[in-house]
């Protein structure tokens, strides 16, 4: 009713469609979003070191590594949606400064489960998880203010 008080006297001037209803009907208390980013954190870490366990069994091993830690650590990149809401969470993961990251994780992650279930080439799905883990290191510094400016610096000493 209170709705139907303000569209009619004016004071709703703003369209909205469903998808704003649906996050504001599911907000969450900050408790329970806190619990539910550790619970999301943990098991994509379960799932990651579960995957590198199976790493050893035989045949099947190199595959269900990869599936297991791909899972992980889409668990993991997700559990922060349960801290930042997910229209959030989508819009910085493309903002300029994290687009190229962003598009590299999911690549690998699209690669990697390519690579295991179409292709069956091991070799080119231990590669994938390994870029896995890389884009992901980048994609996680880029939250770091500097960070990544930082890597690049002790790289270039490094290498020179």
């Amino acid at each position: 009713m209170d709705k139907l008080k303000k569209v009619l006297s004016g004071q709703d001037t703003e369209d909205r469609g469903g998808l704003a209803e649906v996050v504001e009907a599911s907000s969450l208390s900050w408790s329970t979003r806190i619990k539910g980013f550790i619970a999301c954190f943990a098991a994509g870490i379960v799932c990651s070191l579960l995957g590198t366990l199976l790493l050893w069994v035989p045949r099947k091993g190199l595959y269900l590594f990869a599936v297991f830690y791909t899972f992980g650590n889409i668990a993991s990149i997700g559990s922060t949606v349960f801290l930042m809401g997910p229209m959030k969470q989508l819009k910085r993961m493309f903002e300029p400064t994290r687009l190229i990251a962003t598009i590299m994780v999911l690549l690998c992650f699209a690669l990697t489960l390519c690579s295991a279930f179409w292709w069956h080439i091991k070799g080119l799905a231990l590669i994938f998880c390994i870029l896995q883990s890389l884009a992901l290191t980048w994609y996680s510094l880029s939250f770091i203010p500097y960070a990544r400016d930082a890597v690049k610096k002790c790289f270039a000493v490094c290498l020179a």
